[in-house]
This record gives structure tokens, sequence and C-alpha cells, in this order.
């Protein structure tokens, strides 16, 4: 809602228009070697104190109400809350007796089950779970907090495409 600009020669920031909704956001640069648990290690420091963060990779698009996210959170108590989506359908299914093809259904649109959305609230302790920089934060971490029963997920049924291949760049342009 608002019109910023960043001048990091200058250690500048500039807010042209100030109607926005109350965020606060950081922009950490984490390196490129980083695995996805190691980003938020680095983040620690910013986030610490505060009663949740959201949390995302940036290679997703969708229309995920971050309000609703942050809600349902805060409705549960839990450590985590991922957003499970449906991926679009990208090949057609095949219905099979034996070798006979009993039916085919085009690229149904979530036929197949809950994955990862790639969205996250999470309190500060979640922190705790990443050991270092070469730590995926979907091996160890979001394993053991589901093992522990402080991950919830909040389904999505609405408009998700993640953008891990040129193939899916080019579809989302």
């Amino acid at each position: 809602m608002s019109d910023v600009t960043f001048d990091v020669q200058r250690n500048e920031m500039f807010v042209h228009e100030r109607k926005a909704e109350p965020w606060r956001v950081t922009l950490v640069d984490t390196g490129e070697s980083t695995l996805t648990g190691g980003r938020l290690a680095r983040v620690a420091e910013h986030v610490r104190d505060e009663p949740e963060f959201c949390f995302t990779y940036g290679d997703g698009v969708a229309d995920i109400d971050i309000t609703r996210l942050v809600e349902f959170h805060r409705s549960h108590g839990r450590a985590a809350t991922i957003t499970a989506v449906q991926p679009p359908g990208r090949y057609g299914v095949l219905d099979l007796d034996g070798q006979a093809v009993r039916s085919f259904r085009e690229k149904l649109e979530g036929s197949s089950g809950w994955i990862n959305g790639g969205y996250f609230v999470l309190k500060p302790k979640c922190l705790d779970y990443v050991t270092s920089d070469q730590c995926s934060w979907e091996a160890k971490p979001l394993t053991r907090l589901a093992h522990e029963g402080e991950l919830m997920a909040h389904l999505h049924s609405g408009f998700w495409q993640p953008m891990d291949t040129l193939h899916e760049r080019n579809m989302l342009e």
C-alpha cells in the first residue's frame, strides 16, 4: 500500500506514501550457500523477541490471506504453522487394471495430496531447531516439530504456483 525507496549506499530510507498496514520487513543477506534452516538462524536476532514471525522461501506465488494465516497460528498455540497446498495438476492420470487403462483424467487440479506451500508462521523457539547454516528447514526442524506435535497446517485451496523451474516461471509470466 506504500511506495518506499531504500538507498543502501547512503543508508537511507524514504517512505513516499504513509498509508500502510502495520508490518515491519527486515531484509537480511544470508549468503548463497546457506540452506533454508540456516537462513532462519541468520535472522534470529531480528525476530527472537517477537511473539511470532512470518517466513517464506520466496519462490512461489499465492493468494494466501496472511492475516488469516497468522490468526490461525495464534488460535492453536503450537510453535509452527505451515501452509498446506495442493499442487496444480501437471500430468494426466491413468486408472489401470493391470495394464488395461480403465480411465484417463487430464491434469486434475489438486489431484495429489497436500504439500508444503512454503509460507510459515513461527514462534521464535522454532529457531532452536536449526543447528547450522547447512541445516535444511524441511529435513530435521519440520520433521521434529511434527513429531513433537508442534506443527499445524493451514489449508489453502486458493491460487498457489511454485516457481522452481524455467517452465514454471514462463507459465507465470
